[in-house]
């Protein structure tokens, strides 16, 4: 069995021209070999995947290449190029800093920077994951790669530039290498098939474009994988089932569905995709992506940012007509808020249903806020339509016009009403003037006059049912004032001081720790119109009583008066008093303090004879 070798190995560039979509870097350097202008430090910093480490080999074979040509590409036939391709060349040297990455590994590297090339002019190093290297290890590689030798050149690559200290970047030249772009890594995969003379579909191929994110590397190892999945016939179904990637016909289905206002639809699509297996958070950002798409497709001009192939550019195009602008916009935010909160819901499932359902009905609340009527619901094919309105005679209403002063105490009326909730399979309404909501009457106002035909037959309900205007005006005054009245509430105490002393001390008797409850009996409470000031000795009463946020609460409560001001002032001459420590009595003093106090003392002391030492 011969030995396979990755697409990512087998077909990595060797000249400057090969390499794709890093053309303002492969044209710098050629320039710079033209011009004489070389640098001897070089920084390739970018992404993975996308051609740092083999423009650093590239740029090392041409600086020792003995048959170099005008266009500044490397031969691959001389014996310096086929040794380095035989990885047995003694002027390249590379260098992995992931693994090598300590002080004594660049002390190593300096030693070798001393001897200059066996053959050839140069003596290149390749530093790859630079910025893998220790603070003491970049130290040490400061002062050689600052002035090395002339025949010294150090090319490093990162993907994390920041990570490199300010003063290696000083020293180098700096080269930011780009994300491939979708277009090129087709065009550079479809050479590759026809190379290993492989059929794929180009849809199939932006599929594994997209999926490489910027990395060709990476792209090449999913059409390796791929490739060994379908064989030499690469199509769009095997890549998509292979990549567990969402179908973009599933998006266009979705929003051809909510449009209409297909809920059904749209819940039974997202349960399919479910049960594909595909995690919820996933049809989100596809479902995002694919609004984004539409949304840039509005315009033609912008087509050109969908990277895409030319039939589905075409598929977005057209959907694009149907959608506007602020559909998809709504639909977007609704998209990124279900996506923002999806990791902190419980019911993951419920969550994202609730975002679909809202978007389903986006049309009808855009409509409602913009004045206008929504949309009509979506009929089912078994639902019978609403049997035609009952029709009345020219003389019945011609009647019934002449009455028309006294509408205000007929009895009831009958029409139909189809967006009225008792209309059912056809039945008629009946209901008195004084039972007309105001949806209804607007209906009734604004219903046609009567239709002179042939049959002199009209399709509204009696005119002699409709109440006045007058009449409505001033039911619907009543009601503005009902709903103005507000019950206020009542006080329990009347405003005055002595009051306020007694909700104070209900309120500091119910205070629960004793050190708080004896703070708050320091305080005194002053009502001046409405201005509540409480009087405190210190700073530790005052928080006690800013820490009981519901005193003012309950104060205002109590007096009903939410006006209330409530502030606290500090009153030196409220602090409580300290009495000062009495001086220690001398023992003649005390003495003399127990004869005060009990004179009996002093006769017991006399009758028996007893001495006290003063």
């Amino acid at each position: 069995m011969s030995t396979f070798v990755v697409s990512a190995r087998k077909y990595r560039p060797h000249r400057f021209e090969d390499v794709v979509g890093q053309s303002h870097v492969t044209n710098t350097l050629k320039n710079a070999l033209r011009n004489d202008h070389l640098a001897h430090a070089f920084l390739f910093c970018g992404p993975r995947g996308v051609g740092k480490t083999t423009c650093a080999r590239i740029l090392a074979k041409v600086l020792n290449c003995k048959n170099i040509g005008e266009d500044f590409e490397p031969c691959n036939t001389c014996d310096s190029c086929q040794s380095f391709n035989e990885n047995a060349s003694f002027n390249i040297t590379e260098l992995d800093a992931a693994s090598n990455n300590s002080v004594e590994h660049i002390r190593a590297l300096i030693e070798q920077v001393r001897f200059q090339p066996q053959q050839g002019k140069y003596k290149v190093f390749i530093i790859d994951e630079v910025h893998m290297l220790s603070q003491q290890a970049f130290n040490a590689f400061l002062k050689t790669l600052e002035e090395p030798p002339s025949y010294a050149i150090f090319i490093l690559a990162t993907t994390e530039k920041h990570k490199i200290i300010p003063t290696i970047l000083s020293r180098c030249q700096i080269f930011d290498f780009k994300r491939i772009q979708v277009p090129d890594m087709v065009t550079h995969l479809e050479a590759i098939c026809a190379t290993e003379d492989i059929q794929a579909d180009p849809e199939a191929l932006h599929i594994v474009a997209q999926k490489a994110d910027g990395a060709l590397r990476d792209a090449l190892s999913i059409f390796d994988r791929i490739a060994a999945f379908s064989g030499k016939e690469i199509i769009y179904q095997d890549v998509i089932d292979n990549l567990n990637v969402l179908d973009y016909d599933y998006y266009f289905k979705f929003v051809d569905a909510l449009l209409v206002e297909d809920m059904s639809t749209v819940m039974l699509t997202f349960d399919e995709i479910l049960k594909k297996g595909f995690d919820p958070d996933i049809f989100l950002n596809g479902l995002s992506e694919h609004l984004r798409n539409l949304l840039v497709a509005k315009d033609p001009q912008t087509i050109e940012l969908l990277t895409l192939s030319e039939g589905l550019q075409q598929r977005y195009l057209e959907q694009a007509a149907k959608t506007s602008s602020t559909f998809l916009l709504t639909a977007l935010n609704l998209a990124n808020d279900c996506d923002i909160h999806y990791k902190t819901a419980r019911n993951k499932r419920l969550h994202v249903e609730m975002s679909l359902i809202k978007m389903t009905y986006i049309q009808r609340a855009v409509d409602i806020s913009n004045g206008t009527a929504s949309l009509p619901e979506k009929k089912r094919p078994d639902e019978r339509s609403a049997p035609e309105p009952v029709k009345i005679s020219a003389s019945k209403a011609a009647d019934t016009t002449s009455k028309e002063e006294n509408t205000s105490s007929s009895a009831t009326k009958e029409i139909q009403e189809p967006e009225n909730p008792a209309y059912q399979n056809g039945e008629t309404v009946k209901a008195s003037p004084a039972e007309f909501t105001t949806k209804e009457v607007e209906t009734l106002t604004s219903a046609s006059p009567v239709q002179n035909g042939t049959s002199q037959e009209v399709r509204t309900a009696s005119v002699a049912a409709m109440p006045k205007l007058g009449d409505m005006d001033k039911m619907l005054q009543q009601l503005r004032e009902e709903e103005a009245k507000e019950v206020k509430p009542v006080a329990k105490y009347e405003l005055n001081q002595e009051n306020l002393d007694i909700i104070w001390k209900e309120y500091v008797s119910r205070v629960e720790q004793d050190s708080v409850r004896n703070l708050l009996q320091n305080a005194a409470l002053q009502l001046k119109d409405k201005t509540i000031t409480a009087l405190v000795g210190s700073k530790l009463v005052e928080g006690a009583i800013r820490e009981e946020a519901d005193i003012i609460h309950q104060i205002r409560k109590d007096f009903a008066d939410p006006d209330l001001i409530f502030s606290i002032v500090i009153d030196k001459s409220k602090a409580p008093k300290v009495k000062k420590k009495a001086a220690p009595m001398s023992d003649k003093e005390k003495l003399r303090a127990m004869y005060e106090k009990n004179p009996e003392i002093k006769t017991l002391a006399d009758k028996f004879g007893l001495r006290f030492d003063e």
